[in-house]
């Protein structure tokens, strides 16, 4: 019930769009078993004993974890780019200590890998699980003598663990899903439950109407939910409610329990961690070598199948020699230890060499580049808490001194910061950036994008009237640069590699703009309300052109393509890696509309990015023999510093 939903949801099968629900029926499972296992020797032996139970997780997860990983570091030194397999170091240092859920956390961000290629991505619940049976055994040894009120306590825990992680969902939706304090209470579900039978002698026999309305709740989930930043939230209750009930009446003699006592139910129970551990990286690392190609139908029933045979050899191999006690318990944890440093300074030494790019082909080295080009410093930034820029993050730049230059834009501009400051410190003159992912540098609209969170609509609100108060009050500042993605607000989608993301904008209902029958007018309209808006409080506004969008390209899957062999550079060069200016036309029409309607606002000028990126004809990803786009239409810092002249205009006695 929580292995396969998983399993198959990850494999893609279709109609399982909540299956990834089955880590949440997890943890109940978990905290059932293992909180009735520490609460009967508590009552029995009035103590926990803490190096025999941490032995006993050893022997459970260790072993079959060192296999999987020393197994996916052998695949990933022959197929990952040497950025992600430099990140893959970073994950499996995370992973080996159990730390997994914090690093993804903190790694979780706008330019951040994609989740389909972090190869132990799964192992974050492992981490949640561990760290949670770190607190739990050593919570019931200080309250041992009041174990009376244990139970009480365990609930109180489990309700403020679930009611901050419903406050964390309305702030960091990531902290609330990875971080151990915001799951907490799914376990302890499972606690409460295993304590309560033994407590008050259960027969987990109540009536069957509990296990079919634990199914259907269970099924609600796994073929109604979706993933996104609604989870986990209150909809993880509907799961980890199915579970509880499931098991509270799980000697009942009905169907769901027969079913459940199956023999292929119970092969996959027996083989249920190792299944875990090993499909991840199965479908990642094939999915990442095929690239942006979906996978067939075969193929993924092969990749199941190989799973399958996989984990029943290692639950057969691997976990059950261990648990049986094949090694005394000092040289078990001997030899974690030992296996686990010498992994983890393996992993280590991949960050350092940069990820050994000299496993590929010379060919690929310059678009292997362009996948790890995109982090600049931000080292001078500060977030003011109160001051008219209080609440958003501002960013010097160029020589110190006060701000002469305001760049304000969304991920565009983050992508153009280092030609940028390069420009000021060449015309030595200060500015200040300011930039939000996805947050559209206009006034009197709001947005609501496909992968942002209420929170982050919210902030990115606030963030323009902040912008418009610090800019009135900043006296030094007499030109201001917008820079974003015009056509992605013009058109309400992304195109060709990012075809799924969406955005609406719709008027600010205390701003002046009205309801347009067309996203691309009323996007016209913000336009031209900034940049008139704007010249009242500066100067001279300019509007930085959008890049062209190179539709179907991303510099790993150019990189991927020439490291595989499966793609001639000369075909990339003038394929993959161009877009026709008569389909970019056909793109950009409603954004350069726009971008003529505010040129004839006075002070108003519109810096040209096309006459240098592309020809008559076309335009590529490749500049002077250099590939400058890290995906379909952000620059590389590579980029950034080969238009950097362009600014020259922007910097002119700013």
């Amino acid at each position: 019930m929580a292995v396969l939903p998983v399993v198959l949801y990850h494999f893609g099968m279709p109609g399982l769009s909540g299956g990834f629900v089955g880590v949440d029926i997890f943890f109940v499972i978990s905290g059932f078993l293992i909180g009735g296992i520490l609460w009967a020797e508590l009552n029995r032996t009035g103590r926990v004993r803490l190096g025999a139970f941490f032995l006993r997780r050893v022997r459970r997860l260790a072993p079959a974890y060192l296999a999987m990983a020393a197994i996916t570091l052998a695949c990933a030194w022959f197929i990952l780019l040497p950025f992600d397999f430099r990140e893959f170091g970073q994950e499996l240092v995370a992973a080996t200590v159990y730390l997994a859920n914090v690093h993804y956390f903190d790694s979780a961000g706008y330019f951040d890998q994609a989740s389909d290629q972090k190869l132990l991505l799964h192992t974050w619940s492992l981490a949640v699980e561990e760290q949670f049976y770190i607190v739990l055994p050593l919570l019931l040894i200080v309250l041992a003598r009041w174990r009376a009120h244990l139970p009480a306590v365990l609930v109180g825990l489990g309700v403020l663990s679930l009611s901050a992680c419903l406050w964390m969902m309305t702030v960091s939706p990531p902290a609330a899903f990875y971080l151990f304090p915001f799951r907490a209470w799914e376990l302890l579900a499972g606690v409460c439950l295993a304590i309560t039978g033994y407590q008050r002698g259960l027969s987990w026999q109540v009536h069957p109407a509990l296990s079919w309305v634990g199914i259907a709740l269970i099924a609600v989930a796994v073929f109604l939910f979706e993933a996104g930043d609604h989870f986990p939230g209150f909809y993880a209750l509907v799961p980890v409610l199915g579970a509880t009930l499931i098991i509270a009446n799980g000697r009942d003699k009905n169907i769901i329990n027969r079913a459940l006592c199956s023999r292929p139910a119970l092969f996959f129970g027996l083989i249920s961690y190792s299944l875990y551990l090993w499909h991840w990286p199965i479908v990642t690392l094939l999915r990442y070598y095929q690239g942006e190609h979906d996978l067939a139908a075969w193929q993924i029933l092969l990749m199941l199948a190989a799973a399958v045979v996989v984990s029943w050899i290692s639950w057969r191999v691997v976990e059950t020699p261990f648990r049986r006690g094949v090694l005394p318990g000092w040289q078990l944890v001997a030899g974690y230890v030992t296996a686990a440093m010498m992994l983890a300074g393996g992993a280590l030494s991949f960050a350092f060499s940069e990820g050994l790019p000299g496993r590929f082909t010379p060919e690929s080295h310059p678009y292997i580049a362009a996948t790890r080009d995109f982090n600049q410093d931000w080292s001078r930034c500060t977030q003011p808490v109160t001051g008219v820029w209080g609440g958003i993050e501002i960013c010097p730049i160029g020589p110190a001194g006060p701000p002469k230059v305001l760049i304000w834009g969304d991920s565009h501009a983050r992508a153009f910061k280092e030609g940028i400051e390069r420009a000021a410190f060449e015309a030595n003159q200060p500015g200040l950036l300011i930039w939000r992912p996805g947050c559209p540098p206009l006034i009197g609209v709001l947005k609501d994008e496909l992968v942002s969170s209420p929170s982050e609509e919210a902030a990115c609100a606030s963030s323009v009237e902040v912008v418009l108060q610090g800019l009135a009050a900043t006296a030094s500042i007499q030109t201001v640069l917008l820079v974003g993605r015009w056509s992605y607000y013009a058109e309400g989608t992304g195109i060709g590699a990012d075809d799924r993301n969406r955005i609406e904008l719709k008027p600010d209902p205390a701003g002046p703009l009205t309801v347009r029958d067309r996203q691309k007018d009323l996007f016209a309209d913000a336009l031209a309300l900034t940049v008139t808006r704007l010249s009242q409080l500066a100067k001279q506004i300019f509007v930085q052109q959008q890049p062209p969008e190179i539709f179907d390209y991303t510099a790993r899957k150019a990189a991927q393509a020439l490291a595989y062999g499966q793609i001639d550079p000369d075909v990339l060069r003038n394929g993959l890696g161009t877009t026709t200016r008569e389909a970019l036309r056909v793109r950009f029409a409603g954004a350069d509309a726009a971008l003529a309607r505010v040129t004839n606002v006075p002070g108003v000028r519109v810096i040209d990015l096309w006459t240098r990126m592309c020809s008559q004809t076309a335009c590529s990803a490749i500049f002077n023999a250099t590939p400058i786009y890290f995906d379909n239409n952000h620059v590389t810092n590579a980029g950034a510093l080969a238009l950097r002249d362009l600014y020259a205009p922007v910097f002119e006695g700013g």
